[in-house]
């Protein structure tokens, strides 16, 4: 399975231990979505439909309610790089 550039970079912060904060209206629907890197920086790029996209591929996951991050499939899908730029 292949993933898009901007799923490709999203799952590398990921895989360096950043994650996906999820902000949520009354009904529990996400209404945005975060993308912060291990060092507490904000990556834009971040949309609704990625992260959906993210989530019905299992790359992503949440556990107990906390920020989502890369599972395991995830982090195997992720394609490596130096240095990531």
């Amino acid at each position: 399975m292949d993933i898009s550039k901007a799923e490709q970079r999203i799952m590398h912060v990921l895989a360096q231990g950043g994650c996906l904060r999820a902000e949520k209206d009354n009904n529990g629907k996400i209404i945005d979505i975060e993308c912060i890197t291990r060092d507490g920086w904000y990556l834009s790029g971040m949309t609704i439909l990625l992260f959906r996209k993210l989530k019905h591929k299992g790359l992503i996951k949440s556990r107990n309610g906390g920020p989502y991050r890369a599972t395991r499939l995830g982090l195997v899908r992720v394609r490596s790089q130096a240095d990531n730029r």
